[in-house]
């Protein structure tokens, strides 16, 4: 572990890691500070409305993305065989596969705008033309984000975070500012909605000058290479569905929260989010160089060599999501008291504490999740996160008709637990010999292993 620490690899690791976790953070940061400004001033129900757009759009970006992490996958291992030729093929093939999504899945959501509006969601009726312009401006939005996703997905293949990063930091933040400026000069949801379509365009092309410079040149054109995009399907078809899976922890609880109980809801509930969701988000950033780190490694290092690496990401993995779930569990109500007053602390009930327990439960497998990516085993990890989805929706709708925005909280408590099975797979696949990880978890904690 002490070669490791040192040596240049670990390094960079450690830089990526803070750039993952300072990705994370910004927006929500940011969010956190405004949203007691927005909330008076826009109302609850204007509010919430935005919400229930930016859950769309990012709903329809998780599958228009979806492809993202076979993406990855291959860039890093042909980066790792120092084959750019194969890293070109594939970025461009996937730029043409994240167009494509984009389209359709923008198309869908222009199409299904007025009667999301007026069929769906709970919303005024003075608000239905705003509401629909606003979807329609995000379903534009969607398809750059598409756009950057592969420029991102390019930089973190060569473990280059820090660059897009910094970009993302500055967009996001830049976006929730000039939404509290618009917000106190009278401007709405669909000014807002306008404004972050800006932005985001900027914000794009600024990714795109990062690859160049940190990749190298090449050129970022759809291509239709038969290989590559044929690679790319047969993984990203499971990445796809797993990116839809994922879905239940990002935007499908606010969006039924808004269809069962209106706008209103969805503001509560999406303020104790905004503060129990960087549990995992945090765990998620910091660790997310695993996947591409991994990746890399796999086509060149033995069993042994990754298993080391995956034991080491677990513990830190491990202290990392109880020490952030632990005072968010224990003190979350005087949290939103301090910050968003007596009453909305009173409407939330134990919302918050129920969603940081369930995040903190999630985070615990992130370095199973990461590791099982880098290791090809996406079919697996797919139908697991399906079987999780399924039965955590299932639970989620009937709850939050009985128990309101409680009991979506508590129907997430299922997700984190059904998915550490992940564990005991990648013990099969690394070590028939040695214990699981999971079962010898105190002895690696309090000890380590002797062979990392």
């Amino acid at each position: 572990m002490l070669n490791l620490r040192r040596s240049a690899r670990a390094r960079a690791s450690t830089v990526n890691a803070l750039s993952g976790v300072a990705d994370y953070l910004a927006q929500p940061i940011a969010m956190l500070l405004a949203a007691p400004f927005l909330l008076r001033r826009m109302g609850v129900s204007e509010f919430g409305l935005w919400i229930l757009v930016c859950a769309a759009v990012g709903g329809g970006s998780t599958l228009a993305i979806g492809f993202g992490d076979a993406a990855m996958k291959y860039i890093s291992l042909a980066r790792g065989k120092g084959d750019w030729p194969g890293v070109v093929s594939t970025v461009r093939s996937a730029m043409t596969i994240n167009l494509l999504l984009g389209l359709i899945v923008g198309t869908a959501l222009w199409i299904a705008a007025p009667y999301t509006v007026h069929h769906v969601f709970k919303i005024d009726a003075r608000s239905y033309v705003m509401a629909i312009r606003a979807l329609r401006v995000g379903s534009v939005l969607l398809l750059v984000r598409s756009v950057e996703s592969v420029l991102v997905n390019n930089l973190r293949a060569f473990e280059q975070y820090l660059p897009s990063v910094t970009i993302n930091i500055v967009s996001r933040s830049v976006i929730i500012c000039v939404a509290v400026f618009l917000v106190a000069r009278g401007g709405g949801v669909l000014a807002i909605m306008a404004v972050t379509l800006t932005l985001s365009c900027v914000a794009m092309f600024l990714q795109a000058c990062a690859v160049w410079r940190y990749v190298g040149k090449m050129k970022l054109l759809p291509s239709f290479n038969k290989a590559a995009l044929s690679k790319i399907v047969s993984f990203g078809s499971f990445s796809w569905l797993q990116a839809l899976s994922a879905l239940v922890f990002s935007q499908v609880d606010r969006l039924v929260i808004g269809a069962v109980l209106g706008t209103s809801a969805v503001a509560y509930y999406s303020v104790c989010t905004q503060v129990a969701q960087p549990i995992h988000g945090i765990t998620a950033a910091s660790l997310h160089f695993l996947f591409p780190h991994l990746s890399t490694r796999h086509a060149t290092e033995s069993s042994g060599m990754l298993r080391r690496a995956i034991v080491a990401a677990l513990r830190l993995n491990l202290l990392i999501a109880v020490t952030l779930t632990v005072p968010v569990a224990l003190f979350g109500k005087s949290i939103l008291r301090l910050w968003m007053g007596a009453a909305f602390t009173t409407a939330t009930g134990s919302t918050l504490s129920l969603l940081a327990i369930a995040f903190g439960l999630l985070a615990m497998n992130v370095t199973a999740h990461y590791s099982m990516l880098a290791l090809g085993q996406i079919r697996y990890l797919t139908c697991l996160n399906l079987v999780a989805g399924a039965a955590t929706i299932l639970v989620l709708s009937i709850l939050v008709r009985h128990e309101a925005i409680s009991g979506a909280a508590a129907a997430r408590l299922l997700y984190g637990p059904l998915t550490w099975v992940m564990y005991l797979k990648i013990h099969s696949l690394l070590s028939e010999d040695s214990p699981c990880p999971v079962q010898r978890l105190p002895e690696l904690i309090v000890a380590g292993e002797e062979e990392g």
